[in-house]
């Protein structure tokens, strides 16, 4: 592409047709007459030369470049994966939705090597958050008025290589079984079933009744088999002392045929988080209190489990970045409640 400077009395109508402004022109009365981008075709040619202005700054396309908006076009349409779409051009920039409720994912590797390239921006929401159908979770732009062909070509390349810059995965619908150990009175076990209720049917999913545990390990397993053969997907467990490795839970999730993957995480608050696995099912696990919260732990490794992402320790090792949980943190966590803000959960 090839800038030109023209001053009044070296433009005709013939040298500006076809190139693109490169700034706004005015009208005398302040009202912009010209468009900076717009690519000049005769008629607007000509109206330029009745505005005022002394030198006039235009963008002659050479063979292989590509203007910036249809540019950026193909690059949004290149860098939506399942679950997003392209919707709506403002202001230079393509605005991309989420199609769906589910948790974001941003494939980091293939977004750097986009933005690596000169005169391309792609700029998304965090990785792993939960949103909602017709949230913007990303916008693309081309930041120059034109852009080599080959650059478009090598982004839409290596974006849809990558499946797109930014996925969607949907949180499917799971049955949920849930057992506590701790003697909670009838007011406390409201509290905690009401809370984990919300929780699950924000996902979509469905709680069976919970099960308290009362004795030892013997017990609690029977719990658990028992959840699991009414339907459960996924068991979650509450009021275990994480710090003592013979607490009757985790000696009841080895004799439901289980295993446990790590206690603790290294995040707070809700770092007294386990996860393990019995009769094939994974086993979410916290203290009790840590339910009545929104903003915790369990609320990050929640949504990736029901989206059928597998969990390990290698995944709640990565809890560490970014693990120092605060209000500032909010935008991580599901907006369970319409009326309340992310990480908060009303008494």
């Amino acid at each position: 592409m090839k800038p030109i400077a023209l001053r009044r009395g070296e433009a005709g109508a013939e040298t500006l047709d076809g190139r693109i402004a490169c700034h706004d022109v005015r009208d005398p009365q302040g009202r912009v007459a010209i468009r900076k981008g717009q690519t000049l075709d005769a008629e607007a040619a000509r109206l330029l030369l009745t505005l005022p202005w002394g030198e006039v700054h235009v963008l002659e396309l050479e063979p292989g470049d590509v203007h910036e908006e249809p540019a950026g076009a193909r690059l949004a349409q290149s860098a939506v994966g399942e679950g997003v779409e392209v919707k709506g051009y403002s202001g230079g920039q393509w605005t991309l939705l989420a199609t769906r409720r589910g948790l974001l994912r941003v494939h980091a590797a293939a977004l750097d090597e986009v933005n690596a390239q000169p005169g391309i921006a792609v700029f998304t929401l965090y990785d792993l958050q939960p949103v909602e159908a017709g949230e913007v979770v990303a916008k693309a732009k081309v930041t120059p008025l034109a852009i080599a062909e080959r650059v478009v070509t090598h982004v839409e390349e290596c974006a849809r290589a990558a499946g797109g810059l930014v996925t969607v995965r949907p949180f499917l619908p799971r049955t949920i079984g849930s057992v506590t150990r701790e003697s909670l009175d009838a007011r406390q076990r409201a509290r905690f079933e009401a809370a984990l209720q919300e929780k699950v049917d924000w996902f979509g999913s469905r709680l069976l009744p919970v099960r308290y545990s009362g004795g030892g390990a013997g017990a609690v397993a029977a719990e658990i088999q028992a959840v699991v053969a009414a339907g459960a997907d996924l068991v979650i467990v509450a009021g275990a002392s994480a710090l003592d490795p013979l607490d009757p839970v985790f000696l009841g999730i080895g004799l439901a045929s289980g295993r446990m993957d790590r206690v603790g995480v290294p995040a707070h608050p809700g770092s007294l988080l386990f996860l393990g696995e019995a009769m094939n099912r994974p086993v979410l696990g916290m203290p009790t209190c840590g339910m009545f919260s929104q903003a915790t732990t369990f609320d990050l490794i929640l949504p990736r489990l029901l989206t059928g992402e597998r969990i390990g320790a290698a995944e709640l090792a990565g809890l560490g970045h970014g693990g120092l949980l605060s209000q500032d943190s909010a935008f991580r966590f599901p907006p369970y409640r319409k009326s309340a803000a992310r990480g908060e959960l009303p008494e």
